[in-house]
């Protein structure tokens, strides 16, 4: 049996009759084929796709921040880095990013590509707060830490004066984060 085929005809945009065949058998073989793979990909799509925070493969580590207790992903490889929470569309609550740098040095930031405004808490070696800064939504200003760092921690903006962090304050890096620069 052969596939039945019609013609059919269209207008361009300037006017132009367009004729062409048109193939039941093929446009429903692809449709069908189009449908198996949307069932296939789509929900490893959605098991994939960011959210509240959770890139596939970077490891979390919890952490008291002002008594409160935190879950973030930790960030040591210089592409997990220059990443950091882009293409998320919000951050929960209760999470956050640290960034653990292989050296004490100044560290400069920026929110590019991120949808939501963010609280930067700067750390020295010892845990020490050097420094607090706030980062605007799809910022590209580069923000510092001013002095030497060795990690900075990414919350969502006011977590730092809600659960009462200053700079001077001494924070306990917990140890999978102290040891996990450059993984």
């Amino acid at each position: 049996m052969q596939p039945q085929r019609r013609r059919d005809a269209e207008e361009n945009a300037e006017g132009t009759r367009i004729t062409f065949l048109k193939s039941n058998f093929f446009s429903a073989s692809v449709s069908a084929s189009l449908r198996l793979c949307g069932c296939i990909l789509l929900p490893l799509i959605l098991l994939v796709a960011p959210n509240g925070c959770g890139h596939a493969g970077l490891p979390t580590v919890s952490m008291q921040i002002g008594g409160t207790p935190f879950t973030l992903e930790m960030a040591t490889t210089p592409s997990e880095q220059i990443t950091g929470l882009m293409h998320r569309d919000h951050l929960d609550p209760d999470k956050g990013m640290i960034f653990i740098f292989p050296n004490i040095a100044l560290q400069n930031f920026w929110n590019h590509d991120v949808s939501f405004p963010l609280d930067l808490i700067f750390l020295d070696q010892n845990g020490k707060v050097v420094s607090i800064k706030r980062m605007e939504k799809f910022s590209d200003l580069n923000i510092s830490s001013d002095v030497p760092a060795k990690y900075a921690i990414e919350l969502n903006a006011g977590t730092a004066a809600e659960v009462g962090i200053k700079t001077g304050d001494l924070l306990s890096i917990p140890s999978q984060a102290a040891g996990a620069a450059g993984r």
